[in-house]
């Protein structure tokens, strides 16, 4: 059992830059692949980047390549996602997702693929 706390959303102008933060209980957080997503007002919950589980590779999506970083420290049991660069269109909620995986070279895209989520943090850009 995994359990997921997420911090560091926030209210924030345009152009500016956040960093979230999501803590993982337990000893075995190395053998989880991680991932962020986020979910707009009336719209679903998208992958937004992935990392596997020595955070040697990393999924983006389109949107904000370039813009973000996932990353992770394993002796921390965390996983960060710096913003840079924020636009209204990235105002959502934002949740970090782990599942285990037996790969150490796979990140995993689809929400259905993760068995544990946080609660979400809410990020809000003003324009």
């Amino acid at each position: 059992q995994v359990q997921l706390v997420e911090s560091g959303g926030g209210l924030v102008q345009a152009g500016g830059s956040l960093r979230l933060s999501c803590a993982a209980s337990g000893r075995t957080f190395r053998n989880y692949a991680m991932g962020w997503f986020r979910q707009a007002p009336g719209k679903e919950r998208n992958s937004v980047a992935a990392i596997t589980l020595s955070g040697g590779n990393t999924y983006y999506t389109g949107s904000v390549k370039g813009r973000f970083t996932i990353s992770r420290d394993n002796a921390k049991n965390t996983v960060y996602l710096q913003m840079n660069s924020l636009t209204p269109e990235d105002t959502a909620v934002y949740y970090c997702a782990a599942r285990r995986s037996a790969s150490i070279d796979a990140y995993y895209i689809s929400g259905r693929t993760y068995d544990y989520w946080g609660q979400g943090t809410q990020v809000t850009v003003s324009s």
